[in-house]
């Protein structure tokens, strides 16, 4: 064999491993992220509550409506706090509760967030301590999304892996893993992941940005260093090929 067939097919077989590394690189990138089956932006909710009970005699807000902390509520017409205040009992105002003048009292929003729902209507009756409506807070924002893998790639999900969010207008935001609950179904593992986003990319997203978008999410898994075994064997096939050829 002469040297020079030596040397072409040294670098013939270097030539068609690159290639396939190549390719299994390719595919381990695709395989080393996941597309949610579903997901949409939501944020933490706070109740707006009730001291007296009474009668809701207007309404200041509807279900989508966007308010700020101090926002009314609701007004409502309480004897029991009518009561109280021929008894002279101190009623003292708070950050979401107004004593008004005519004897009723106004319930506040204590955050700047939107109205997810409003659990009674003007003309309603609302029991002592229950919830007159239910407000999302803007500042708590983070996409919920599920997953439905193979028990394998479920063992790859980290807490802290990357997520890429896909907002309707196509815009693309950074995210992160934060916490991951699990249930099985029919041998598959549900996974529900809590993405967390940095508020500083919810900049001209407008309504966007609100809870309930429907938005679209991947997630990085461990590559589990495929790559690093792969340079490995590499190595190996190119000191083989050459003891093998020029020995």
């Amino acid at each position: 064999m002469t040297w020079a067939t030596r040397f072409k097919m040294f670098f013939g077989v270097i030539a068609v491993f690159l290639l396939v590394l190549a390719l299994t690189v390719a595919l381990s990138h695709r395989k080393g992220e996941t597309d949610a089956s579903s997901a949409s932006m939501d944020a933490i909710e706070y109740p707006v509550g009730t001291d007296y009970s009474g009668t809701v005699i207007e309404q200041f807000v509807v279900q989508g409506d966007a308010v700020a902390a101090g926002d009314p509520i609701a007004r409502i017409q309480s004897t029991q706090l009518l009561q109280d205040i021929d008894d002279e009992i101190s009623v003292p105002d708070s950050e979401v509760f107004q004593v008004n003048d005519d004897g009723t009292y106004t319930v506040l929003s204590s955050v700047n967030g939107l109205v997810q729902d409003v659990a009674v209507q003007q003309g309603g009756y609302a029991a002592g301590g229950s919830t007159l409506a239910t407000i999302a807070a803007l500042d708590s924002l983070f996409v919920s999304a599920e997953f439905i893998l193979d028990p394998k790639d479920f063992e790859r999900i980290e807490q802290g892996a990357r997520v890429e969010v896909t907002l309707p207008n196509d815009q693309i935001l950074a995210g992160t893993v934060e916490s991951i609950e699990v249930a099985t179904v029919e041998d598959k593992a549900v996974a529900t992941a809590t993405v967390d986003i940095d508020e500083s990319q919810f900049a001209e997203q407008g309504g966007l940005m609100t809870p309930g978008t429907p938005v679209e999410a991947t997630m990085q898994l461990r590559n589990d260093d495929l790559l690093a075994t792969s340079v490995a064997e590499l190595r190996t096939l190119i000191s083989d090929v050459r003891e093998a050829l020029f020995a």
